[in-house]
């Protein structure tokens, strides 16, 4: 059967935090599960992505039942934004603001004459040091924008005009100083999964195969050690190692088995 490409990932625990989610600091008094939570979704609705989402809130509230996340990373999918309201109806939903920036670089990258100064307005609004500076920028940028229009072609101006529309959005970030601004921390775990798809010419079977097998991938991917040469591996064996902050043996595979037993 064809699976949609959509993926639901969360890499990561439910007392602690993911790439993805946000739910404080986290409970050093118990064990941490082993991050696994890798789900593929037949469909991309809001529907799907609930089902999906909830293997993630299921398995998070195994280790702790009252877990929520007070904050969500996410792109502009709205069908995800709703699964997440409909799974944690307290959570606030902070916009990525690398995704916004991709799409104005999409846009504006061929504007030469004002390209730079685009980019230079786009990340000097992100590094804003508080809510006010930072719609004060973005208020400067729209001025700037609407001065020197003439240069630029529609698609450039629907992507700039869609980040000023966002403000609020991108803002409440700002609320809560703990919250993920971006998702690129999810996106590099997604670039190694993308490859190893990719290389398996995606999925066959059942929707039920397709699963197990993205768990298996999960689990090695978190379990496997760093590359010797990587400077994270001077204090950790692994993803896993890094999250629970403790092995139960030095081989890595036997931490596996016995993290997964």
């Amino acid at each position: 059967m064809g699976v949609n490409r959509r993926w639901v990932c969360a890499f990561g625990d439910g007392g602690e935090r993911c790439p993805h989610t946000r739910g404080g600091e986290p409970n050093k008094s118990k064990p941490i599960a082993t991050p696994k939570a890798v789900v593929p979704t037949p469909t991309a609705d809001t529907d799907g992505l609930q089902a999906a989402y909830n293997v993630f809130k299921e398995e998070a509230q195994q280790l702790d039942p009252d877990y929520t996340p007070n904050t969500v990373n996410v792109d502009g999918w709205q069908a995800t934004s709703q699964a997440w309201r409909l799974l944690f109806p307290a959570v606030t939903i902070v916009l990525c603001f690398l995704h916004a920036f991709i799409k104005i670089r999409s846009r504006c990258k061929r504007l030469s004459e004002v390209y730079d100064q685009i980019k230079q307005q786009v990340w000097d609004s992100y590094h804003a040091p508080d809510k006010t500076t930072f719609k004060q920028r973005l208020a400067q940028f729209k001025e700037w924008v609407q001065a020197n229009g003439e240069q630029m072609n529609i698609s450039a101006l629907k992507a700039l005009t869609k980040l000023f529309q966002r403000e609020e959005q991108y803002a409440l970030a700002f609320d809560h100083p703990t919250a993920y601004r971006t998702s690129n921390m999810l996106d590099r775990q997604m670039e190694a999964m993308a490859r190893w798809l990719a290389s398996g010419r995606y999925f066959h079977g059942h929707l039920q195969a397709a699963e197990q097998r993205s768990r298996a991938w999960a689990l090695l991917h978190n379990f496997r050690p760093y590359c010797p040469r990587a400077k994270v591996n001077e204090q950790f064996q692994s993803p896993a190692h890094k999250l629970n902050r403790f092995v139960y043996r030095e081989n890595w595979l036997e931490n596996l088995l016995v993290s997964s037993s």
